[in-house]
């Protein structure tokens, strides 16, 4: 294993930045790929679909800012990091936005839709493991009880809001249940390689 000195310093705030705009395209990808949404996004798209009214985006950042909420909640205090979570929710939200046009203007065929099934999965992994080398979270050990609890959830609110579920596809279930895996191989070889270093370090407990 190499020493702490022989890895590539990496400051955390440039990695959040590519794990948002890099995330915010791969969910973009794998709902254009016809293959389903990802598995976390597939709650604000379930809402989207029944309230179109609010774009994606709008729906995925207030979903995530829920998500941030409960997690102080349960841990019974503020710290710093979440409000930055709020905003990192917020920017992805707007990011998603704004490369939806561009994602949908892409050739569909079936070899292309499983090229951006397949580049959407790769992207995805690779995002959320370099944000987690900033949050710190055992994310492949609780991404698919996650996972299964918003695809459930997204069956029923599109079940009950437009009578059909939607946005659920083989793709989605394939993501849902392996994407942890593929979190944690391409987290341990970044750990291999680089350190990461955030101001908000010394605010984790």
């Amino acid at each position: 294993m190499k020493s702490e000195s022989n890895k590539l310093a990496v400051r955390g705030e440039l990695a959040l930045i590519a794990m948002v705009i890099m995330n915010s395209a791969g969910v973009l990808l794998m709902l254009h790929s016809g293959s389903g949404i990802s598995a976390i996004s597939s709650v604000p798209y379930g809402f989207q679909q029944v309230f179109p009214q609010l774009t994606l985006g709008t729906w995925t950042y207030m979903f995530q800012g829920l998500l941030v909420l409960v997690l102080m909640l349960l841990r019974r205090k503020f710290m710093p990091s979440y409000l930055f979570s709020f905003v990192v929710g917020f920017v992805f939200g707007k990011l998603m936005d704004l490369e939806k046009p561009f994602i949908d203007a892409l050739p569909l065929n079936i070899p292309m839709r499983v090229l951006y099934f397949v580049l959407s999965y790769l992207i995805l992994c690779f995002g959320i493991s370099l944000g987690n080398r900033i949050t710190k979270l055992p994310y492949a050990r609780v991404k698919i009880t996650f996972d299964l609890t918003c695809l459930i959830t997204t069956a029923v609110i599109t079940f009950v809001g437009v009578g059909a579920i939607r946005g659920l596809g083989i793709g989605t279930v394939v993501a849902a249940c392996t994407m942890g895996k593929g979190i944690s191989f391409i987290g341990s070889l970044l750990d291999k390689r680089l350190t990461f270093h955030s101001v908000l370090d010394s605010q984790k407990v």
